[in-house]
């Protein structure tokens, strides 16, 4: 055959919820049979999905996936499927995809490279299969090869990597090239993450050219199992030529590419390439509201709870969750949005789109002003007009008495008052501390989740009160810096049309805990945020030393030496003493290339030296 139907599937999953990702692979094998595709590709472990973390340790988990097969098996009628599951094999489990033809199992490929790098631990889970080896195995009382498998399909010659497969020098490709095969099929569960998607898209290319075949990728899709984002690319080249290319970041549970390809002629493929979207502050303004929609709605709560401080990080948390309601309604239909959600909104359909998107938000997102007496009016009426803006939900309250009542306890107990000079941090503390029983309590009555607004630098300096503005359910904007967030945000305004933020733009960000005559800022208190943005991007993402990072930086002329020197140190002091925080911080959403979160990509004792050595050896130079 010198045509055929190519298809890609990619699934917004659900980490061994059997029924719904069933019912998702189902959906996908039916539509790809109605659009007459030949060969259909289904993502990496898709049947259990990617995240069941330590389950896949268990014997119950990959038993309960191999018999979800049958049912697949049988709705794979004149349609060829490679469908993701892990398999026992001689006592280990190994990531496999399981090709089906016409109702019946050909073989199982099991995956050679393992992901063990920055938010992968998957040797934890799975054993690497060696490779050009190949076995048998029994599955329902009948034997099928598994292994370093490759097949002929209706005449051509399919080979196969999993997702890591593909990122190494030796990998299986490399051989399918020298038995000429004319087909690769790479399903992959690749987390999403700010230029990821361009690099994704020149391997995709590179691989056809380099390996002169056609080259077919299905990635999953959404945020499956609460930290990690899937793009839901599907991606089809051609010697070297993108042929196929879907919409990306799709709110829908299943989201199927399929072309049309002559093996031997790239000229007479059909070519289907949709627009990406590739630029960061473009990407958060999908990929979040898209994180925070499966957050909600995998949790099974009734919306999100937010302190709305009137400040850059809380604004911008409110703008994703007004995001997440346009965007989902804008490709789902309000009727397919509130069955997703799984909880009645109660709309009424005669007001007009912005107006109907407005009582969703109310309905879905509770906001609340905590005010104290060192609160500004610029503040408060900056998060009434974003509230007001949006639709969202509005409370303000002041909690002035909370604060004085603990602190009048404990001057009681201590026998003194306490002051600004000698209690700068205990006075600050605690109002962000009375801040969280009552912003919980709005949560709970509303079954919401809290939403916390750590940023990324913050995590890196500590620059957060424990128990106070870290208290919440998920951190939205914890992998990404302040810096980014205050340039988002001006994009949100003037290009999102959120004209709410006006006001938040036109602020200097302050934690407004001293008294207003003190006149904090948040870079007085720390430095500024690009600093902090270049320090990080060495210290953590390239673990450089402070001195060199230093030398680093000096040829950039930032600031003068002695400037740099003391805040390079102070980022260290600040990075050491509080990775304890960084431990407790509410689950976050992975969206740069790294982030501070220590269960996912970035490990750090608890306790260690500060780096006197290396401080010592900045300041000597």
């Amino acid at each position: 055959m010198n045509r055929l139907k190519l298809g890609g599937a990619c699934l917004n999953q659900i980490p061994f919820n059997w029924e719904h990702n069933l019912k998702n692979i189902l959906s996908a094998i039916e539509q790809a049979r109605k659009e007459k595709v030949d060969i259909l590709c289904l993502p990496e472990l898709s049947i259990t999905g990617y995240g069941c973390e330590d389950m896949f340790l268990s014997d119950w988990l990959p038993q309960t996936a191999l018999q979800q097969l049958p049912t697949i098996i049988e709705a794979c009628q004149d349609i060829i499927v490679a469908v993701g599951l892990p398999i026992q094999f001689g006592g280990k489990v190994y990531n496999t995809t399981c090709i089906i033809y016409d109702g019946e199992i050909e073989g199982f490929y099991a995956k050679h490279h393992l992901a063990n790098d920055g938010v992968h631990y998957e040797p934890r889970w799975f054993a690497s299969w060696p490779s050009e080896v190949i076995e048998q195995i029994e599955i329902f009382g009948e034997y099928y090869p598994i292994g370093d498998i490759s097949l002929t399909l209706k005449g051509v010659k399919v080979g196969f990597e999993i997702c890591e497969d593909a990122w190494h020098e030796d990998r299986p490709a490399c051989r399918l090239f020298e038995n000429k095969t004319q087909l690769i099929l790479n399903p992959s569960a690749s987390h999403f993450a700010f230029d990821k998607a361009e690099f994704r898209e020149n391997l995709v290319v590179e691989s056809s050219r380099k390996f002169k075949c056609i080259y077919l990728y299905t990635n999953l899709l959404g945020n499956e199992a609460g930290r990690m984002i899937y793009d839901g690319d599907i991606l089809i080249a051609q010697r070297g030529k993108l042929i196929g290319k879907n919409t990306r970041l799709s709110f829908k549970d299943v989201n199927l590419l399929a072309i049309e390809v002559d093996i031997y002629n790239t000229r007479e493929s059909e070519v289907l390439v949709n627009e990406r979207v590739y630029d960061p502050i473009k990407e958060f303004s999908i990929a979040a509201p898209l994180a925070l929609f499966d957050y909600l709605r995998k949790s099974r709560s009734k919306g999100f709870v937010l302190s709305l401080s009137g400040g850059a990080d809380s604004s911008s948390i409110a703008v994703l969750v007004a995001q997440m309601v346009k965007l989902g309604i804008d490709e789902l239909g309000l009727n397919l949005f509130q069955e997703k959600l799984g909880f009645d909104l109660e709309i009424d359909r005669k007001l007009s789109k912005d107006e109907i998107r407005k009582n969703i938000v109310r309905k879905i997102l509770t906001t609340a002003y905590q005010g104290t007496k060192n609160s500004s009016e610029d503040t408060l009426n900056s998060a009434r007009e974003l509230a007001d803006s949006i639709g969202a939900t509005f409370y303000n309250w002041l909690i002035d008495d909370q604060v004085s009542g603990y602190s009048k306890t404990i001057e009681k107990a201590i026998g003194r008052e306490l002051n600004w000079e000698t209690d700068d941090i205990t006075l600050q503390n605690i109002q962000a501390r009375a801040r969280s029983p009552i912003i919980w309590m709005l949560a709970n009555i509303n079954n919401a989740l809290l939403l916390t607004t750590s940023n990324r630098s913050e995590g890196d300096v500590g620059y957060a009160t424990m128990d106070g503005d870290t208290s919440g359910s998920i951190s939205p904007i914890a992998a990404v810096s302040k810096h980014f967030i205050l340039q988002w945000l001006q994009y949100a305004e003037k290009e999102l049309g959120y004209t709410g933020l006006s006001a938040v733009n036109q602020l200097q960000p302050t934690a407004e805990l001293r008294p207003l005559e003190m006149h904090q800022t948040d870079e007085d208190d720390l430095m500024p945020y690009p600093i902090i943005v270049e320090i990080e991007r060495l210290a953590i993402y390239h673990r450089k030393s402070p001195v060199e990072i230093f030398k680093t930086l000096k040829q950039k002329n930032l600031e003068s030496d002695d400037l740099l020197k003391n805040h390079i140190a102070k980022f260290f002091r600040l990075w050491s003493r509080n990775q304890w925080k960084r431990e407790r911080i509410a689950p976050s959403f992975h969206l740069d290339d790294f982030n501070v979160d220590p269960r996912t990509w970035c490990r750090f004792p608890i306790l260690s030296s500060g780096f006197g050595k290396e401080l010592q050896e900045l300041e000597r130079l």
